[in-house]
Order: C-alpha cells, then sequence, then structure tokens
C-alpha cells in the first residue's frame, strides 16, 4: 500500500469554497476516472496563523496505481486549475510513502 500525501494552504475566506470544490468535484472525478489500485483519499483540515491548511492523503495499491493517476512524473502534483484560483500556496512534489502497518483502534 502506498500513501500520497500532499498540502495545500488558502486563506481562511477561501477554505470554505476550497474545501467544498474538493469534496464535490475534485474528489468525485477522481472516484469517476476508476483508477485500478486506487484505494481512496482522506482530507485534514487545521488553521495555522493567518492561514488555512490541507493535507490530502491518497491511498494506493502500488506506484503503478499512483502513475495512472498523477503521470509518469509520479511525485508532480496534480491541481487543477479552478483549486489553484483558491490556494495561496501549494505543493508542487507530492510525497509517497509505502505503508508498513496499520492499526485500528476500538475505544
Amino acid at each position: 500500500m502506498i500513501s500520497r500525501i500532499w498540502h495545500g494552504w488558502t486563506t481562511p475566506e477561501n477554505a470554505d469554497k476550497y474545501e467544498a470544490l474538493l469534496k464535490e468535484e475534485i474528489f468525485v472525478g477522481i472516484q469517476k476516472r476508476r483508477i485500478r489500485g486506487y484505494g481512496g483519499i482522506q482530507l485534514l483540515r487545521r488553521t495555522v496563523g493567518a492561514e488555512v491548511e490541507f493535507v490530502t492523503i491518497m491511498k494506493f495499491d502500488s506506484l503503478a496505481a499512483v502513475r495512472e493517476f498523477a503521470g509518469e512524473d509520479y511525485e508532480a502534483c496534480v491541481v487543477p486549475a479552478k483549486a489553484r484560483t483558491l490556494l495561496s500556496c501549494f505543493d508542487e512534489r507530492s510525497q509517497h510513502y509505502e505503508v508498513r502497518a496499520e492499526r485500528e483502534g476500538k475505544g
């Protein structure tokens, strides 16, 4: 399992718009691509000083699946033009980690 991690930042005024764009358009578009080996996406959000940081964590079965999503230069960010207008800055490159262990906790 591969986790693809990416960060983007926006203003508080654009944060809700950006989150809605992710949930209603971008994530739906990724799902519709039916990428073999794509295992889903998580969205994290936090306020940091005067900006709002977003983190996406995508799960893939392999680097081949990541390449199907992002292209041959699989570390390059995939940020649609509409999203770029709402972001103040973002990672140009995504980080990829091999998931070595995962456990669920029960309270």
